[in-house]
């Protein structure tokens, strides 16, 4: 019983295992699990800050609160 079990495979034939279908899901399933482990990885690093000095052109150049010395 245990050899016969080991010879046709126990979930999926072996002729299954080998044809273009699997190979083509199994292709698509790696891809999927690099894709989201590499959007994992960017979730984890820490975003790049600009120095200060590099200023966007949106950013004002002078502080417009009521406070003179506050922060821009």
């Amino acid at each position: 019983m245990m050899t016969q079990l080991l010879h046709q495979g126990l979930l999926l034939p072996e002729s299954f295992l080998h044809s273009r279908i699997f190979l083509t899901l199994s292709t698509l399933v790696a891809l999927n699990t690099i894709v989201f482990a590499g959007l994992s990885l960017a979730h984890i690093i820490p975003r790049w800050l600009k120095p200060q000095w590099f200023r966007n052109k949106a950013q004002r150049t002078e502080t417009r609160s009521i406070y003179p010395d506050g922060p821009l």
